[in-house]
């Protein structure tokens, strides 16, 4: 054996430390083929994804275990468990009532009731629709061979398929440890505990609880207390009581603005008379996309026109544009600070994270509590939806920008200031501008949810549509916000693919 493959074959040791001649042999059958290899590994197949962790392949060994839990629980219920359970207990409800029902015709017929014959009707339904459930009780009951040996099948075909795929699975991530040896490799006990206690409690605890249901009562309900709940909400409260109160004057002053700014624009959009704010915005279409857009953005004005929805157009467009430069302007700068301070952006990401992520109706309960109802709580509400894209894009555009041109301007002699308003910003402007077109979008979007809280505008139409199910209304206020959404797009983005 030369030095080589004496080297090899250590390696080899080092990884697998079990059985190197059976992996020596397998690893150069499927070395030596680019297709699929077939062998089968006896070891893998009978431990299943206990195997698979023990090697540290959880990516495998996680479905695995899934599907013989499925299949483990199969075998249980067809096995132990009762299948007719469910439909008893239907039984047992509808016996209840047909008792009820009997006392009322007893009732019935001695006062000599006109409903006579209507309790003769329900009962005779009832009885007719235990004689039906009694049939699926016997037929679920006799199925249980099937159920059983359904799952006995799975099981042996989820096996098969660890025993074949195995072999394939670890030689690639043996060819992966050659390079990289912090990759998992070899055998250690708590490895192996780990996946062998794992597994064994999953499929131990599913078995059971579908096999014997309601027999250990903590795997069906959290074992929880009520009190639990009540103190979290009242402590709760207690924070938002005392933000409220010593913060009033923030929240007041936060209103103020809104609403200065808000003001301002509902005086641009809805009090300007409407061939003045028409013909400046399909002559921002024109130049900022081209006379086909402004040839549309014509077409979309006019729909809003002459189906009435021209006012409550351009209040959407006032509480949009409000939300929309208040995120702008504060989103902008956050971006440009954070994108060369990789710590700080870590600590703001999951912020905006959670802004995105969370439902609007649930932090418009905060808003409410410190900005009562109305156009500054629908503001601030479209704020934290909308607000995170432009942050997002400005960092992402920022980072874009090469190094090399950076360092060649500073290398010129270029200022901080210099470097980012002719270097940074100009070449970053493509994902700026999409984030401003995003976050611009995702206000939009929430012009239905801000009406539930005072808003006007178009949204009002659609929630009172959802409310009276007026399906006319809903659409025809629906494309009115489509067309608002595409007029600004275009505006926004330019020529711009």
């Amino acid at each position: 054996m030369t030095t080589v493959d004496t080297e090899k074959r250590e390696q080899l040791n080092r990884f697998v430390e079990t059985n190197d001649d059976y992996y020596q042999r397998n690893f150069d059958k499927i070395g030596s083929s680019a297709r699929f290899t077939w062998t089968f590994n006896w070891v893998a197949a009978l431990l299943g994804p206990v195997w698979y962790g023990m090697r540290g392949l959880w990516n495998w060994g996680l479905p695995f275990l899934l599907l013989e839990t499925f299949a483990f629980i199969q075998l249980g219920r067809g096995l132990f468990g009762d299948l007719g359970a469910e439909a008893r207990d239907r039984i047992g409800q509808i016996e209840g009532t047909l008792a009820f029902r009997k006392e009322q015709l007893a009732a019935a017929i001695e006062k000599q009731a006109d409903n006579v014959a209507v309790f003769e009707r329900t009962i005779a339904s009832l009885e007719a629709a235990i004689g039906g459930i009694r049939a699926e009780v016997a037929t679920a009951e006799a199925g249980a061979v099937y159920v059983a040996l359904f799952g006995a099948v799975a099981l042996v075909i989820i096996k098969l398929i660890e025993g074949i795929v195995a072999n394939t699975v670890l030689e690639k991530r043996y060819s992966e440890w050659l390079s990289d040896k912090t990759i998992t490799s070899g055998l250690t006990s708590a490895r192996t505990g780990l996946s062998a206690v794992f597994a064994l409690v999953v499929v131990a605890l599913c078995v059971i609880h579908y096999s014997f249901p309601g027999a250990i009562s903590w795997l069906t309900n959290f074992p929880t207390s009520p009190d639990i709940r009540l103190g979290a909400i009242a402590r709760v409260e207690q924070f938002f009581a005392f933000i409220i109160a010593s913060g009033e004057w923030f929240f007041d002053l936060i209103t103020q603005g809104i609403r200065a700014v808000l003001d301002a624009l509902e005086v641009v959009f809805v009090d300007t008379p409407w061939p003045v704010i028409a013909s400046f915005i399909i002559l921002l279409t024109w130049l900022s996309a081209g006379i086909r857009p402004a040839i549309a953005a014509s077409g979309f004005l006019a729909y809003m026109g002459f189906l009435g929805f021209w006012t409550k157009a351009m209040t959407t467009l006032a509480l949009l544009g409000t939300a929309a430069c208040i995120s702008i302007a504060i989103g902008i700068p956050v971006g440009l600070f954070c994108a060369r301070r990789p710590r700080l952006y870590a600590f703001i990401r999951p912020i905006m994270d959670f802004m995105q992520t969370m439902p609007a109706f649930v932090f418009m309960i905060p808003v409410i509590a410190f900005f009562g109802t109305g156009k500054p709580a629908a503001v601030v509400t479209t704020m934290i939806f909308g607000g995170t894209p432009v942050v997002r894009l400005t960092v992402l555009g920022l980072r874009g920008v090469p190094e090399s041109i950076r360092e060649a301007a500073i290398a010129y002699g270029a200022s901080k200031w210099y470097l980012l308003t002719k270097v940074d910003l100009p070449l970053a402007a493509p994902s700026i501008l999409a984030g401003i077109n995003q976050t611009i979008m995702l206000s939009l979007a929430m012009v239905v949810v801000a009406s539930l809280i005072g808003a006007k505008g178009l949204g009002e139409d659609v929630l009172e549509a959802l409310q009276y199910a007026s399906v006319g209304q809903g659409i025809l206020a629906g494309f009115a916000i489509l067309f608002c959404a595409m007029i600004l797009d275009r505006i926004v983005q330019g020529r711009r693919e």
